[in-house]
């Protein structure tokens, strides 16, 4: 098994940053893949971005409403993963989850069933 805890979620102005942390455990040596989803109210949870644990190319892929503001990154010593956000929207509103694929796959998977393993969230609110 593995347990994924997010950290990181707030309150912050259109524009503001925030950086979200993954911490995961258990058995770690099975995750290949680590994913962000997001969910707003009345709507479908959603793709963010993600990231395989090993260097295999290319290592990370993003949704195209995310690309250019979003950085995912790893910390495979820590068992973390990390998204940072800048230029956060309004829209951006959301609880955040992030997930784990404990298979191997030529691409990062960008459909939730794929994930087994899921944190519990993490509340993300852009307002002014």
């Amino acid at each position: 098994q593995v347990q994924l805890v997010e950290s990181g979620g707030g309150l912050v102005q259109p524009g503001g940053s925030l950086r979200l942390t993954c911490t995961y455990s258990g058995r770690t040596s099975s995750i290949y893949t680590v994913g962000w989803f997001r969910q707003a109210p009345g709507k479908e949870r959603e793709f963010v971005a993600g990231i395989f644990r090993s260097a295999d190319f290319p290592s990370s892929s993003y949704a195209d409403s995310v690309k250019g503001r979003f950085t995912v990154s790893r910390d495979n010593a820590r068992n973390t993963v990390y998204v940072q956000m800048n230029s956060l929207k309004p829209e951006d509103t959301a609880i955040y989850y992030c997930a784990a694929v404990p298979v191997r796959t030529l691409m990062v998977p960008r459909i939730s069933s794929s994930y087994p393993y899921w944190g519990q969230g993490t509340q993300v609110t852009v307002s002014s």
